[in-house]
């Protein structure tokens, strides 16, 4: 006579992955939507908006500081991966801090000191 154990196991085991894939604490396992990442640049910026208007202005001086030293403009997503991404680009984030205590000393300085991405120059 054969052992169920196998058989038991392998069940509980695909129990418990159906279990993790639709677990509340993990959400869904669902690849991201492709249009996610493609919300306009200004509706992110009324977003950071929302979130503190120091935000958005912080946000605004480096996009305009992208734009001039880098010679274009970056996208959505891009500036979201700036924001977001590890702890955010420090340059945006002490950007964001030097227009909520309006030192225009501060982002003048940081301004000249914004990386470029890609194919712009640095």
């Amino acid at each position: 006579m054969r052992s169920r154990l196998p058989g038991l196991f392998l069940i509980g085991l695909l129990a418990g992955v159906a279990h993790a894939q639709t677990s509340p604490a993990r959400g869904p396992m669902m690849p991201p939507s492709p249009t996610q990442a493609e919300i306009p640049l200004d509706d992110y910026l009324g977003l950071l908006e929302q979130i503190a208007p120091a935000a958005r202005q912080g946000a605004q001086a480096y996009l305009e500081a992208f734009r001039q030293r880098c010679g274009h403009t970056l996208t959505a997503d891009e500036l979201r991966r700036a924001v977001a991404d590890r702890d955010g680009d420090p340059v945006l984030m002490q950007m964001i801090r030097a227009s909520y205590l309006d030192d225009a000393e501060a982002l003048a300085r940081l301004s000249a000191q914004v990386p470029c991405r890609g194919g712009g120059r640095s």
